[in-house]
């Protein structure tokens, strides 16, 4: 069954919406592992709208299963990697005027900058997955720059409103995730995912991690973060 990383950077999003204190992303994550997550998942921005340092450090100190760190592949926030020392660091683009990250990390055309950043990090002991699209030159780079994982960027395939493009997007996830494996690298998958379209994903073997966020919490609001949980984690089975 493959395992299910839950994003809470909506959480503090709507807290930030305010300013104040809640709702707590850190009580969102404790529930989030008592209904039966794998991890849990959060995006560092360097703009800090969501998630801040304080989240991060707390949610260190909490979190039983795996804490996944999202983050821009630059130096500052490789210190702070190092310091909090999260379970997995993914590498994702980062432009301040997305409203979520729009699209893959162009490793092959990066590949000495994020090979530098990756030594970093595996010198600090933690493993890095690179969120890409579901490209094979992608993946080969992410190869070759030692890459432990790969994310690929399921938001073509989730936002896709003909069978045609839905099927295409599909075929091209499927044959990254088996190159991915071929190569030695595990493959996780994320972005746009939901209750609707997540479950046809469960045919490709390769994947073994689903990170979704939104689509959760906006579940949430409706029926509990709990609830939320169990009916994604069901879908995966």
């Amino acid at each position: 069954m493959p395992r299910l990383g839950v994003n809470v950077d909506h959480v503090a999003t709507l807290r930030q919406a305010r300013g104040g204190t809640d709702p707590d992303p850190l009580a969102a994550a404790v529930l989030v592992e008592l209904a039966g997550a794998d991890g849990l998942v959060v995006h560092l921005r360097e703009d800090r709208r969501h998630i801040q340092e304080r989240d991060l450090r707390l949610l260190r100190e909490v979190t039983r299963t795996k804490l996944d760190l999202e983050m821009a592949a630059d130096d500052e926030m490789v210190k702070i990697a190092l310091n909090v020392r999260p379970d997995l660091v993914t590498l994702v683009p980062e432009k301040r005027q997305e409203l979520t990250t729009e699209g893959g990390l162009d490793v092959a055309g990066q590949r000495d900058r994020i090979q530098h950043i990756i030594s970093e990090l595996h010198g600090g002991g933690i493993p890095v997955s690179v969120f890409i699209e579901p490209d094979l030159g992608q993946v080969k780079a992410a190869h070759k720059i030692s890459a432990d994982f790969v994310e690929l960027h399921t938001g073509r395939y989730a936002n896709a409103t003909r069978s045609k493009e839905a099927d295409t997007e599909f075929e091209s996830i499927t044959q990254a995730a088996r190159l991915a494996y071929k190569l030695g690298i595990g493959v996780n998958a994320g972005h746009g995912l939901d209750y609707r379209n997540v479950k046809r994903l469960t045919h490709i073997a390769e994947i073994v991690e689903y990170n979704i966020g939104h689509s959760i919490i906006a579940r949430a609001v409706l029926v509990g973060i709990v609830q939320a949980v169990k009916e994604m984690k069901a879908l995966l089975g």
